[in-house]
């Protein structure tokens, strides 16, 4: 039987599914990808941040799931991110595993702070100190810190110069549950809008945007 890539299918309420698709009844997702699925999707998070799902890539695993987020203070968005979980029952290399975390984020931030030289361990110690403090297991990670300039030129003269910086990343997690893992980004995000993050004994709000899908 011939088989065929298609688009990304965004069905409600599931839009994760293999990148390879046959004609007729396609295979159910396996168990531990369907499992980690659910738990991407938090049914909490603080009140800064918005969710939203989004299309995963589709060539990167044989299956994969994405969320993306945005943080606002009032109504001023102050960073966005996406969160991509990537599944192969064979494992690929550098993974130590089946599964495979992808993060970015990307900030605005004031021209002082992007010209300090120790942005990017800082930056990049955001996100291991957060993932060691919601106990999130994990391995084999690596990424890279950016800082980007933008300047105006032309009819663009008077706009102010800009700079924000970006983080990718990549990481192991040790066990299906994400639900860690997806909290340490979202504190990885906080924390590069400059909120920081919440104490240990306050709970986090219901999101604006509580219609997360499911796996069927």
């Amino acid at each position: 039987m011939t088989t065929t890539t298609s688009p990304l299918l965004r069905a409600l309420p599931n839009p994760a599914y293999a990148s390879v698709m046959t004609f007729g009844d396609p295979p159910a997702p396996p168990a531990a990808f369907r499992r980690a699925l659910e738990t991407l999707r938090p049914a909490e998070v603080r009140p800064e941040i918005e969710l939203e799902d989004i299309p995963a890539p589709q060539r990167l695993a044989p299956y994969s799931g994405a969320v993306g987020a945005s943080v606002y203070r009032d109504d001023d968005e102050l960073a966005v991110g996406r969160l991509i979980m990537l599944f192969d029952p064979d494992g690929q290399r550098g993974w130590e595993g089946p599964f495979r975390l992808v993060a970015y984020v990307r900030a605005d931030m004031e021209p002082e702070i992007t010209s300090d030289p120790l942005l990017g361990p800082v930056a990049w110690s955001w996100l291991t100190e957060a993932l060691e403090a919601h106990g999130a297991a994990f391995a084999a990670a690596g990424g890279t810190v950016t800082r980007a300039v933008s300047e105006g030129f032309g009819n663009k003269d008077n706009d102010p110069v800009t700079t924000e910086l970006e983080l990718r990343a990549s990481w192991s997690p040790l066990d299906e549950d994400l639900s860690a893992h997806v909290a340490a980004w979202c504190d990885l995000m906080c924390l590069a809008a400059g909120i920081p993050p919440l104490p240990p004994d306050v709970a986090a709000l219901k999101p604006r945007r509580t219609d997360h899908p499911k796996v069927l």
